[in-house]
C-alpha cells in the first residue's frame, strides 16, 4: 500500500467522522441561534422596552449575525457528501445574501453623490440584515422539525403536535403587552389562538377593540400558518433552503400534501405557496379597490384591511377587523364587489390545493397545445386523455351544486325576511355570500339570529359538509360526503360495485368515508350533549350550531360564544383543534395500528332490514 492510499484511508476513518461531528455541532449552534433570534424579536415587538434594553436587543442581533457568518463558513469549508447538511442552489443564494451584509463593514460609507451610496445603504439597512437572519432562522428550525420524520416518529402525531405547539406559542404572543389594549385572560388568548391557528373564526372577545395592530398581525400570521399547514411551511423551508431530507422524510411529506411522486414534491410545495400568495394578492387588490375611499381609512389602514380579509377569506378563517364583522353597516351597502370577492376567495380556499394544482396543470396543457397549433411546430403534440382526476371532478361538481343550490335556497327563504328592503342585486349577492361562508368561513353579512329557522338548518348541513380535502376548509369534506351518497345510491339500486364518472371507487375509499362520517357524527353528538350540560340556559339550536361550527372550523355562532363559561370555552377549543387536525389523524396517531394478517375469518351476514 503506497503513501496516498494510506493517507486516503486515514482521512476516511479518522478525519471524516470528526468533520461530520463538527458539522452536527454547527447545526446545533445554528438551531440555538435561530431560537434566540426569534425570541429576541418577540421581546422587542411584544414588550415596551427602554433605550438600554433596545441596545441589548441590537447586541443580540449582532451576535447572532456573527455566529451565522462563522458557522456558515465552517459548513462551506468542511462540507461532505454524506453530511446531513446539503447545499442547494437556494442555500447558496441565501449564503451569498448573508455575506453581502459584510460589505458595509469592509467598505466605508461612500459619498452621497456616487451611485454606490444607495447600494451601500441597502446592504447596511437593518431590514435587509433582519430579513436574511429571519430566513436563516426559519430554515434551520424547519430542518430540525422535518428531520424528526426521519426518526420514524408517527407523522400523525407530528402534525397534531405541531399545531398544538403553534397554538401555545400564539397564546403566549397574544398575551404580550403590545398585542392588546387592556390585556387579555389566558383562556381568551388560548381560545383566540386556537381559533386562528385552526382557521375557525369563533372569538370570545371583540377583535378590533381588544387587539392592537401588532395583535391583529399575530392573528393573521396564525391564520396563514394554520391555513397552509405547519408541515407544508416547514417542509418548504427545509427542502428549499436546506435540502437535508431523507427518503423517509420525503415519503411522509408527500403523503401529507398529496404529491404524486417524489420528483414533484418540491414543485408541489412551490405550487401550494405560489397559489396561496397569488390568490391572496389578487384578492387583496380587488378588496382594496372595492373599499378605497369608502370607509374613512388612510392608505395604510386600507391596505392592512384588504390583506387581513383576503388571507382570512382564502384560509376560511372568518376573522374580521370590522366591529360586528361583515355585517357592519359601513360595508352593507354599495360593497357588492367586496362580498363577491370574499365569497370567491372562500370557495377557492375550500376546494383544496390538489385541485388547484390539477387545474393549473390542465390550463398549462391547453396553453401548450394552443401554442403548438398557432406556431405550427414540427412533430406531434403529446395529448393527455385524462386531464382531470376523479377527485377534482367530484369536488368541483359538488362545490358548484352546493354554492348554486345554497344561494337559491337562502335567497328564497330570506328574500322578504332578513334581506327585506335591499335592492334585488344586493339580495342575490348576500345570498351567495351567506351560502359560501358556512363552508367554512365564519363571515356573515347579516346577523345570524335574524335568519329563519330553515336557513339555519341549511347552514348546519353546509357546515357538516365543509370543503375539499387538503384544503383550508373543515367539515366532513365534500369528497367524503360524495362517496357516502354514491355508496348509498349504489346500495339502493342493488349495484355490486360503486362507480361514478366511469370510475369504480376503491373499497378502502368507501370504508374510510363511511368511518369519517360516523366519527364526525359521534363527536358532534357528544359535544352537543356536553355543551348542553355546561350551558343549560342556552337553546338547543344555539348549542348545536356552536358545536358543529367549532368541529367544522366554520366560526359562525348564534351569539353564544361570548357568553360561554371557561369549561365551555375549553370544550369548544378542543372541538376546533380536533376539527382542524382531523379526528382520523389523532386516532391513527394514538391507536396502535393492526398488522396485516395473512388469513381471513369466515364471512357472515348481519340482518340489516
Amino acid at each position: 500500500m503506497d503513501y496516498w492510499e494510506r493517507l486516503f484511508l486515514y482521512n476516511k476513518k479518522l478525519l471524516v467522522p470528526r468533520i461530520n461531528r463538527l458539522l452536527n455541532w454547527v447545526m446545533g449552534v445554528n438551531f440555538l441561534c435561530g431560537m434566540v433570534f426569534l425570541l429576541t424579536i418577540v421581546y422587542e415587538y411584544g414588550f415596551r422596552i427602554s433605550a438600554g434594553e433596545q441596545t441589548v436587543v441590537h447586541g443580540v442581533y449582532h451576535a447572532v449575525w456573527i455566529v451565522y457568518l462563522l458557522t456558515t463558513t465552517l459548513q462551506i469549508l468542511f462540507r461532505q457528501e454524506d453530511s446531513p447538511f446539503k447545499f442547494t442552489p437556494w442555500t447558496w443564494i441565501l449564503t451569498i445574501l448573508l455575506y453581502f451584509t459584510l460589505l458595509p463593514v469592509i467598505f466605508k460609507k461612500p459619498e452621497e453623490t456616487t451611485g454606490v451610496y444607495w447600494v451601500w445603504i441597502f446592504f447596511h439597512h437593518t431590514y435587509y440584515k433582519g430579513a436574511v437572519l429571519l430566513l436563516l432562522s426559519f430554515s434551520q428550525l424547519s430542518g430540525i422539525l422535518v428531520r424528526l420524520l426521519g426518526k420514524r416518529t408517527n407523522p400523525s402525531l407530528i402534525l397534531a403536535g405541531s399545531f398544538l405547539v403553534f397554538i401555545l406559542v400564539g397564546t403566549g404572543l397574544l398575551m404580550l403587552p403590545r398585542a392588546t389594549y387592556q390585556g387579555i385572560s389566558f383562556i381568551d388568548a388560548l381560545f383566540t389562538a386556537t381559533s386562528a391557528t385552526c382557521v375557525t373564526g369563533l372569538v370570545t372577545v371583540d377583535v378590533p377593540s381588544t387587539f392592537t395592530l401588532e395583535g391583529q398581525v399575530l392573528i393573521i400570521l396564525l391564520i396563514q400558518i394554520g391555513g397552509l399547514g405547519v408541515m407544508t411551511l416547514t417542509s418548504f423551508f427545509a427542502m428549499f433552503f436546506m435540502g437535508n431530507t431523507s427518503l423517509y422524510n420525503q415519503l411522509m411529506v408527500g403523503d401529507m400534501i398529496s404529491s404524486n411522486s417524489l420528483n414533484s414534491l418540491l414543485s408541489t410545495l412551490l405550487y401550494i405557496l405560489g397559489f396561496t400568495l397569488a390568490i391572496e394578492g389578487a384578492g387583496m387588490a380587488v378588496i382594496w379597490f372595492s373599499i378605497h375611499d369608502t370607509l374613512g381609512m388612510n392608505l395604510r389602514e386600507e391596505l392592512f384591511f384588504s390583506a387581513f380579509h383576503s388571507v382570512s377569506a382564502f384560509c376560511n378563517a372568518g376573522f374580521s377587523t370590522l366591529p360586528g364583522g361583515m355585517s357592519n353597516p359601513a360595508v352593507m351597502q354599495e360593497h357588492n364587489l367586496l362580498y363577491v370577492t370574499l365569497g370567491l376567495l372562500i370557495a377557492l380556499g375550500g376546494i383544496g390545493f390538489p385541485i388547484l394544482v390539477n387545474l393549473y396543470e390542465t390550463v398549462a396543457y391547453y396553453l401548450g397545445y394552443l401554442k403548438w397549433r398557432v406556431l405550427h411546430r414540427a412533430g406531434r403534440f403529446r395529448q393527455k386523455v385524462h386531464l382531470y382526476n376523479l377527485n377534482t371532478k367530484i369536488v368541483l361538481v359538488a362545490t358548484g351544486i352546493l354554492l348554486v343550490g345554497g344561494t337559491l335556497v337562502i335567497a328564497a327563504l330570506e328574500w322578504n325576511h332578513s334581506f327585506a328592503g335591499m335592492p334585488v342585486l344586493d339580495k342575490w349577492v348576500h345570498a351567495f355570500f351567506n351560502s359560501s361562508c358556512p363552508r367554512t368561513a365564519g363571515f356573515a353579512s347579516v346577523s345570524l339570529t335574524s335568519l329563519s329557522l330553515q336557513t339555519l338548518l341549511l347552514m348546519i348541513v353546509l357546515m357538516v359538509i365543509g370543503g375539499g380535502t387538503q384544503s383550508t376548509a373543515g367539515g366532513v369534506k365534500v369528497n367524503v360526503c360524495a362517496v357516502v351518497l354514491i355508496n348509498l345510491w349504489a346500495v339502493i339500486r342493488g349495484a355490486e360495485r360503486v362507480s361514478i364518472l366511469r370510475r369504480e371507487l376503491s373499497h378502502d375509499s368507501i370504508r374510510r368515508s363511511n368511518a369519517a362520517m360516523m366519527l364526525y357524527l359521534f363527536l358532534a353528538f357528544g359535544a352537543i350533549f356536553a355543551l348542553s350540560l355546561l350551558e343549560p340556559k342556552a337553546g338547543l339550536l344555539a348549542v348545536t350550531f356552536e358545536c358543529v361550527s367549532a368541529l367544522s372550523t366554520v366560526g359562525s355562532s348564534l351569539n353564544l360564544t361570548p357568553s360561554l363559561g371557561d369549561a365551555s370555552k375549553l370544550l369548544v377549543i378542543l372541538l376546533m383543534y380536533v376539527g382542524r387536525v382531523g379526528a382520523f389523524t389523532l386516532l391513527t396517531g394514538l391507536v396502535r395500528q393492526e398488522r396485516k394478517r395473512n388469513y381471513k375469518y369466515p364471512s357472515d351476514n348481519i340482518i340489516i332490514n
